[in-house]
């Protein structure tokens, strides 16, 4: 059994793995680099795999660096299923058609400028009807539930508490020698963020496949914290008569800052402002949050019992149309404008910052990670001047951060969840980190006990098949207590026997692979 490492080692964009059983090949996310010039290169580079060869797509979620290249792996042979939560197939429905209208655009844009220098033209990565056409490959499952895939494997999506309707994946695979567990954690979220849920725990792994996003710090703020300092921020920026930009993803950035305005709102706590969401693909999400309270924490859960519209507030403005859009920019203050890219790479905040980086009162708020060659980290590191659709812009506008919004788990917090497992995995596999990020989570493992290691860009790693023998009984006596203990508090009457029997079955399986006890 082998894993390849096809995205996420060396940056942390670009999630890519590919599981090969020996009888199945299962890709776990395929998304799209994002970053700096030379990693952004790699999306029109072929795949380094045959798509046609590749049975199946578990996605652990619907961002774009996760997703981002499934209509690509489509357009060149892929035929299989791509499996995700409800809401994460749904998410993808808006979120990867409009990546194949940005990447038209871009595309249209550079061809101009090639044509021009004598260079030779580019294709999009892939188009909006490429992916409308690879969406119909897209199949939803539930939370917390066994999916046989064939050829004895099987999965669970466990809720990674990331953004709605994130999923850490596990992956039992059968054989000779036992079943192996293979575990890919996604993203795995902070805590006590609204709408999502904490991130979930799992019991076991012989394998796992970590993120170290935020592998080497703590979160320097906690929620509460940055909530209160979004609210000075409106405050401030609103005396000074400027513009608030805050740059968001579309997907739980974004909504989570609604959450937050408009409860700010319902307590006579927000200055006579204008609220402005522009874009469209926020807005649409927005409507699909609407769709899956059922995935809401208790919070959220709590207030759509008592009848109120968590992300509802009749004083929200939407530009759904570029015009609406142009005609903010005619507006020297007053407003708080929230759009994408939440890393200025591309979208309709590029246009805004283009118009507001040089006024001295405006203000723009990053609530998000910036990685690394985006203009967002260009600026949160004190640029004096950028460059916005060839013009070069000074940086009169007061730039500001709050960390507390992350919907990253912090390195305490990656390790608690690692220790939380009752077996140590064999080996874990760091991913989606920045270099620091990376060796700073692989020492602090380390130092537990817990064999860490940093794979590279397109590394083939051999995983050994079944559990030794002593590890599976260890883990079926676990089992057994727990089991027995949760029967029995259910089900005082001894006479009630099948569950346990049923049990019994399941743990004898887990012994021997052959359902037999040794």
């Amino acid at each position: 059994m082998q894993l390849t490492f096809y995205g996420a080692t060396d940056c942390v964009t670009g999630s890519c793995f590919l599981l090969d059983t020996g009888g199945m090949r299962i890709m776990v996310d395929c998304g799209l680099f994002q970053g700096r010039k030379e990693i952004r290169r790699r999306n029109y580079e072929p795949f380094p795999f045959e798509p046609e060869t590749v049975d199946l797509v578990l996605l652990t979620h619907a961002h774009i660096d996760h997703s981002g290249l499934i209509p690509k792996l489509c357009k060149h042979g892929f035929r299989g299923q791509v499996l995700g939560t409800g809401c994460t197939v749904d998410l993808c429905h808006v979120l990867l058609p409009d990546s194949g209208s940005i990447q038209e655009v871009e595309v249209e844009r550079k061809n101009r400028r090639a044509v021009r220098a004598g260079e030779p033209e580019v294709e999009p990565i892939y188009t909006m009807e490429d992916a409308y056409a690879g969406l119909r490959q897209f199949s939803p499952v539930p939370y917390n539930r066994d999916v046989s895939l064939g050829e004895g494997v099987r999965c669970r999506f466990t809720d990674a508490g990331h953004i709605l309707g994130s999923a850490l994946i596990e992956i039992w695979v059968g054989g000779p020698a036992g079943e192996t567990k293979i575990v890919f954690s996604g993203d795995l979220g902070n805590k006590g963020k609204p709408f999502v849920r904490d991130p979930s725990y799992v019991d076991d792994a012989d394998y796992l496949v970590l993120e170290s996003t935020y592998g080497d710090r703590l979160h320097e703020e906690d929620y509460p914290g940055s909530r209160e300092k979004l609210k000075e921020v409106i405050w401030a920026t609103y005396r000074k008569g400027g513009n608030l930009l805050i740059p968001a993803f579309a997907v739980e950035r974004t909504q989570e800052l609604l959450y937050d305005v408009f409860a700010f709102a319902r307590n006579n706590e927000l200055p006579p402002i204008q609220i402005w969401l522009d874009s469209p693909l926020a807005s649409a999400v927005t409507n699909i949050f609407g769709d899956h309270v059922h995935c809401y924490d208790e919070e959220a859960s709590s207030l759509v019992a008592c009848g109120i519209d968590p992300l509802g507030l009749p004083q929200l403005n939407h530009a759904h149309t570029v015009e609406e859009s142009k005609l903010l920019n005619q507006s020297r203050g007053g407003n708080i404008i929230i759009a994408g890219s939440g890393m200025c790479d591309a979208g309709r905040i590029r246009h805004h910052l283009k118009h507001n980086l040089w006024r001295p009162e405006a203000t723009v708020l990053f609530v998000g990670y910036q990685a690394e060659g985006t203009l967002g980290r260009v600026l949160l590191n004190g640029a004096e001047k950028v460059r916005l659709f060839g013009e070069e812009i000074v940086v009169r506008a007061e730039i500001v951060s709050v960390k507390g919004y992350s919907a990253h788990a912090d390195q305490n917090m990656l390790l608690e969840w690692v220790n939380a497992l009752r077996e140590r995995p064999q080996r874990v596999f760091l991913v989606h980190g920045e270099n620091a990020a990376v060796l700073a989570l692989q020492q602090r493992l380390d130092e537990t006990g817990v064999e860490a290691y940093s794979p590279a860009w397109q590394e083939t790693i051999d995983l050994d098949a079944g559990r030794p023998a002593e590890k599976r009984v260890r883990q079926v006596l676990s089992r057994l207590q727990q089991h027995t203990a949760d029967y029995l508090r259910a089900n005082p009457d001894p006479q009630s026997h099948d569950k346990v029997l049923s049990k019994l079955m399941e743990l004898e399986s887990l012994i021997t692979g052959n359902g037999r006890l040794e």
